[in-house]
């Protein structure tokens, strides 16, 4: 059953911009950290924080494929429909993607 408590923790992981975004690309696939810089055009650093918050409210979930992380969103959490519905009324992140295959950029880190 969800508390009160891990209801905050949840909206505090959730509840900055950068974090929705990253939330939002997951929702259409997993990336690695190099496809969310170029999808965000924000540092490496900078990602890897983001993750770090969302990856300790076990939001998202890590696969170590070679010598490469990728992300995902967990669908085993308890509020993984909630970040569903959240993610369909903003604005979608599609194009985004698109234009990351189009460039040749979707998977830097082959």
């Amino acid at each position: 059953m969800l508390t009160y408590s891990n209801a905050e923790r949840f909206l505090k992981a959730i509840g900055e911009e950068t974090r929705l975004k990253i939330i939002s690309f997951l929702t259409q696939d997993s990336f690695c950290v190099c496809e969310l810089v170029e999808l965000l055009q924000m540092s490496q650093p900078s990602i890897s924080q983001h993750l770090r918050r969302l990856r300790q409210s076990e939001i998202i979930t890590e696969e170590k494929r070679g010598k490469w992380t990728f992300y995902s969103l967990n669908k085993e959490h308890e509020l993984y429909t909630l970040v569903l519905h959240l993610i369909s009324i903003l604005p979608t992140k599609t194009e985004n993607i698109q234009s990351l295959i189009i460039d040749g950029k979707r998977v830097l880190c082959d």
